[in-house]
């Protein structure tokens, strides 16, 4: 049975796309981009909590009103192995060590087994808030990690549903076939 509750997507499918200033993203082949600069062990922080602020009624003791007041983002944690020459590092390090501060928007993409986007998280107004480092330890023989906390204002998503695709047929093999072709 080939449902939708059946193709849930796998989350370990994903692109992360920074729109610097002069390029669309930076999994194009653009100068000074990377492909580490798209590639993300993990992203955390994409979710939203809506504050709310209480109100009590005159004359009414039993509750208090609840009432929506604004929505609130987390900042975005990416994390990666330690990228040595990077456009991304780059613009961290000159917010960081100049403080000069360039807001740039990005794209979280969660892609299918073809590789096509299925769902995206554009995410507005994103500036280096952190940047840290794994410790260095001469008894492990592990991968380095970056983490980047990044702050933004908000984010919104798109619903990119691919065409449906049903993947090949395996090809079975024939045993009697397989015996005349060995003969």
């Amino acid at each position: 049975m080939n449902t939708p509750e059946h193709n849930l997507p796998l989350s370990f499918r994903f692109v992360v796309d920074f729109n610097f200033k002069g390029t669309t993203n930076t999994s194009a082949n653009t100068e000074g981009s990377s492909k580490s600069d798209v590639a993300f062990q993990s992203v955390s922080g994409l979710s939203a909590d809506i504050e709310t602020e209480d109100y009590a009624e005159g004359g009414e003791n039993r509750f208090k009103h609840t009432l929506p007041n604004r929505t609130k983002f987390p900042n975005l944690v990416l994390k990666r192995g330690f990228a040595v020459d990077s456009k991304l590092t780059d613009w961290i390090k000159n917010a960081i060590h100049n403080f000069q501060f360039e807001p740039i928007d990005l794209t979280v993409s969660l892609k299918n087994e073809y590789n096509e986007p299925i769902f995206v998280w554009n995410i507005v107004h994103v500036i280096p808030v952190k940047y840290e480092i794994d410790s260095l330890d001469a008894q492990e023989s592990k991968i380095l990690i970056e983490t980047l906390e990044l702050s933004y204002n908000y984010f919104t998503t798109d619903n990119t549903q691919p065409k449906p695709r049903t993947p090949p047929k395996a090809k079975r093999s024939n045993p009697a076939k397989l015996l005349r072709n060995a003969n």
